[in-house]
């Protein structure tokens, strides 16, 4: 039988994958058999490689990190493939491809995946030298020798590979800058709210943000290689530019013979991807399909899969695809689905905004608030996945849409939407490699039941990664269903749980993430386990959590010791123990807080926040506190907060024993412990309960024979009253308890999972614990105190560590190169007080409201 010849003009990932597709219709037939001989053609040096991954070139990878195959796999594949050649011309009439070294190919059917290129503004000097685009790794290899004589980047587009690029730069170490036209960050994709939070964040990361800013030229420096001039008469000094302002489809080659464009470019395709020559095919982001251009890699794919269904003489249809994506950009999680912009006529919006925890979310849904139409989510994306599927599926909103914001179990609840009992079958899970949940199904009663088996079989997860999390949650429903026990591996680095981890790291005694890396885990890890072994590593071993080896495991607000606000500046909490404070300590924070123009609070934790301190102050303010015998409250951390007491026997008529010492002395004993979620505690004097001790993790009440103990209580969304554990304890018995429940604590909860979660969880209840606990059921009892006291014993200020550090101190400043404050905040006085400016909400001029939008903001204050 005669071969019929294919052949691929560009080998990106979109190419790759028609050609990984295409060769799988071989790889059953004997070879010399063949349907089908495919050739390709490269303008790079290189085979495919992932564009996705190209920031951690500035990471540590290599090119050949990168790379999703190789020539040896073309050749056992029989793929013939051209390197360092470009296609100049198609003599349509005869097919026959013609490239630039005189090469003449003849072709049955030719796919373009020729891609885009980046657009360059017209910039005058937007050619000089140490000018870049960031496409291809030659260009990467470019910004990094560019990099070595370099002190400061600026990337002109703030979109996502602008973000992606502005990374790169601050991985070299260099000052870096973003330039964006837009009046905010990623304009296409987030909304004003979204888009102000992540450029709060990624100011705090140390990158500067410019928005509404035209760059008119770009001339000698005067301190710098360069000069940016801007039309509103600013300027900014830099060493090199890289210009990330937009994509542009690589259409020259079918302009040149006489294929179909669109008005401003791309090469118009049907729903098979044919263009206006039925034996010619464009697929990625050179085609444009009814007027649109994808310029995510999952479309690509849907269209490679889609013309090698045609190629091949079966049905298929290219019908567009969703646009929603979830990255992280320098660190920061942003989540985008489908109407994040809110122009769907008659719709309406719910946005939750907590400044504490730095988290934006905003829903937008129909008219008849039945209906998800998109969706912007900052800060926290964990509710991405079902959040998307209920938008893509049209599942059911609840009565209240708006408890889809306040918590990621929302979408799974009885009352409301994408729940996997709800999702039906032909859902698609696996943008990338349209792996639906009825194939995730499939494949678990062939026999998958690992992820590792599941990608192996149907490839989802092996693109983006962006679903892994709900693969595994339909594979693990699966598997249960079957009766099969179901894989709870903490991620693909580690095929442990996490309280497994924890033994380990325990046993072992394994001091960093790299130590247990290596030894029971592997690849470089990611934002599931790092913080997690963080996390157990810090409980066990209470190590400086600044020190080199731990500082890439830790979140915004422990690297810089304090929660970051809504406004990028930094709250300063000290510890105050039991809430007994001296006037002169008083006098202390009141005078600092004058000092630096803080805003002040009580909490209902019985201490003093201080709002308002810019990076480069926290070390200065917190260099007086510890002075005036101060300590850090922990605020920051998951870790134990507060011991929040009444006045107790010392003041009140009704009070039977000493609270406020007593809660003092807890707090002096706990402080500083780490553990996977917050913890916090309360002393009441007598069962009045003045200091709410039943709504805590650990609450303790003063009875006329002693202390009665209750355990895993807390507010916040989940509220739930504390459990009492035991009666009428004295003191050194209830230290024991609480040394055993919480260091039980620590070994066996998930990732993140409050101790109320927790013991609802627990298998045996309440009751089991009280067996470990009081009746030493397991035999560890005295393990487990003496664990603690080992934690406890390694108790240090992680301030007063870090202000005698210069070396540490180096990291509290917005700049590199200068001592510069942040002058871009914006204040109003409230109540006496400096507080932020508020946020002006923005509708956009294309959308029809049918009632006002409804808001709801949230902020957690301590307490």
């Amino acid at each position: 039988m005669e071969k019929k010849r294919i052949v691929v003009i560009g080998n990106g990932m979109v190419g790759h994958r028609f050609i990984d597709e295409l060769s799988q219709k071989n790889s059953d037939i004997q070879f010399d058999d063949a349907p089908y001989e495919i050739m390709t053609f490269s303008e790079e040096p290189r085979l495919a490689y992932d564009r996705v991954q190209l920031s951690s070139f500035f990471s540590g990878k290599d090119a050949d990190d990168l790379m999703l195959t190789s020539e040896n796999e073309y050749k056992e594949k029989g793929i013939t493939y051209f390197l360092n050649e470009k296609v100049v011309s198609i003599q349509r009439e005869n097919k026959l491809v013609v490239t630039d070294q005189g090469r003449e190919i003849a072709y049955d059917s030719l796919v373009l995946a020729t891609g885009s290129y980046p657009f360059v503004p017209p910039i005058p000097g937007n050619e000089q030298p140490h000018c870049h685009v960031y496409r291809t790794i030659e260009d990467l290899e470019a910004i990094r020798a560019s990099g070595d004589s370099s002190k400061i980047g600026v990337v002109i587009g703030g979109g996502l590979l602008g973000l992606e690029a502005a990374n790169a730069i601050q991985n070299m170490g260099l000052e870096t800058h973003v330039v964006e036209f837009a009046p905010r960050l990623m304009a296409v994709q987030l909304d004003e709210g979204g888009g102000e939070l992540l450029k709060q964040k990624i100011t705090a990361l140390g990158v500067n943000v410019h928005t509404e800013k035209a760059t008119q030229s770009i001339t000698k420096g005067d301190t710098c290689r360069y000069k940016l001039s801007f039309a509103d008469g600013t300027e900014l000094e830099t060493d090199m530019v890289v210009f990330s302002a937009g994509i542009r489809p690589q259409d020259e080659l079918a302009k040149a013979h006489d294929l179909t464009l669109g008005e401003r470019g791309g090469i118009v395709i049907n729903n098979q991807c044919q263009t206006n020559d039925s034996d010619i095919y464009a697929i990625g982001e050179c085609a444009l399909w009814e007027g649109k251009i994808f310029g995510l890699v999952a479309p690509g794919y849907q269209m490679a899969k889609v013309a090698v269904a045609s190629i091949c003489g079966t049905e298929a249809e290219f019908k567009g695809a969703d646009m929603s994506t979830k990255l992280k950009l320098l660190g920061v999680d942003v989540a985008s689905i489908g109407d994040a912009q809110g122009s769907t006529p008659g719709a309406q919006s719910y946005t939750f905004s907590d400044g504490i925890e730095q988290v934006y979310k905003r829903i937008i849904v129909s008219e008849d608030g039945k209906t998800l139409l998109g969706a912007v989510l900052v800060g926290d994306v964990e509710s991405y996945p079902n959040l998307l599927q209920t938008m893509l599926n049209g599942l059911p909103l609840p009565e209240f849409p708006s408890v889809l914001l306040l918590s990621n179990d929302a979408a799974d609840s009885d009352a409301g939407s994408a729940g996997l009992a709800t999702l039906p079958d032909e859902a698609q899970i696996c943008s990338c490699y349209d792996v639906t949940k009825g194939c995730i199904k499939t494949a678990v009663v062939s026999g998958c039941t690992t992820m590792a088996d599941l990608k192996a079989e149907t490839k989802a997860s092996t693109g983006c990664g962006g679903c892994a999390a709900l693969t595994k949650q339909v594979m693990d429903a699966e598997l249960a269903a079957l009766g099969h026990e179901v894989n709870n591996n903490l991620c693909e680095h580690f095929e442990y749980t996490r309280q497994e981890l924890a033994d380990i790291v325990r046993i072992k005694k394994i001091k960093t993430f790299d130590e247990l890396l290596d030894s029971h885990g592997k690849g470089l890890g990611c934002d599931v386990c790092k913080p997690t072994v963080g996390s157990i590593l810090a409980s066990f071993w209470n190590d400086y959590v600044l020190k080199n080896e731990h500082m890439g495991l830790q979140d915004t607000n422990d690297i810089y010791l304090g929660n970051m606000q809504k406004d990028g500046t930094y709250s300063v909490v000290p510890r105050v123990a039991g809430g007994e404070i001296t006037p002169d300590k008083l006098i202390v924070l009141g005078q600092v807080a004058k000092d630096y123009n803080l805003y002040t609070k009580v909490t209902g934790g019985q201490r003093i926040d201080l709002f308002g301190a810019q990076l480069h102050e926290l070390p200065e303010i917190w260099k007086i506190l510890v002075d005036a015998g101060f300590e850090t409250g922990h605020a920051y951390g998951k870790s134990v907060r507060t011991v929040k007491s009444c006045v107790g026997s010392t003041w009140c008529r009704y009070g039977v024993d000493d609270s406020v010492g007593f809660a003092i002395n807890i707090e002096d004993r706990y402080k500083g412990l780490r553990s996977p979620h917050k913890l916090k505690f309360a002393v009441s004097g007598c069962t009045r309960e003045c200091a709410e001790a039943q709504s805590k993790d650990i609450g303790i009440i003063a009875t006329e024979n002693g202390w009665n103990l209750y355990v895993c209580g807390n507010g916040g969304m989940r509220p739930r009253h504390a459990d009492l554990f035991a009666s009428d304890l004295d003191r050194e018995t209830l230290i024991k308890y609480i040394d055993r429940i919480l260091m039980f604590y620590i070994r066996t909860a998930d990732r993140l999972q409050r101790t109320s979660v927790w013991l609802e969880n627990l298998e045996g209840g309440l009751d089991y614990l009280k067996q470990v606990v009081i009746e030493d059921k397991l035999a560890i009892g005295e393990e487990l105190e003496t664990e603690m006291a080992a934690s406890l014993g390694q108790y240090q200020c992680e301030w007063k560590t870090t202000i005698e550090s210069p070396e540490k101190l180096k990291r509290f400043q917005h700049f590199i190169n200068s001592d510069q404050a942040d002058s871009g905040l914006k204040y109003i006085t409230e109540r006496g007080q400096r507080v932020p400016a508020p946020t002006v909400q923005i509708v956009e001029p294309t959308k029809v409201a049918a009632e006002p939008e409804k808001r709801i903001d949230v902020v957690e204050i301590e307490g």
